[in-house]
């Protein structure tokens, strides 16, 4: 998911539409999980940038996003930017011979 929120919105309290933003990000992690994970994978991880565009996004952990949403509300920014990707972890080789 690459998308750009827009955190300031008319008629609508500022509270409300960071509560539907994190309520998509949460759902489409969700969906993700329940994706079929591949042959010898443990378990689904997201790789996420927050910023303020997408040139200025930085990584961050799909636990800090949340704060990273939190922040940019408290900061007044109009729009920000998420990009959040699946990615299958698989057991490392020492793991798998025990």
């Amino acid at each position: 998911m690459k998308k750009v929120f827009q955190l300031q919105q008319e008629n609508k309290h500022p509270d409300r539409v960071l509560e539907s933003i994190k309520y998509e990000i949460r759902r489409y992690f969700k969906r993700e999980r329940k994706k079929k994970l591949p042959e010898n994978a443990v378990f689904w991880d997201f790789e996420c940038r927050f910023g303020q565009h997408a040139d200025d996004a930085h990584q961050v952990t799909s636990s800090e996003l949340m704060r990273a949403l939190d922040k940019a509300k408290a900061e007044r920014w109009n729009a920000c930017y998420v990009e959040v990707l699946a990615c299958a972890v698989f057991k490392s080789e020492n793991e798998a011979e025990k």
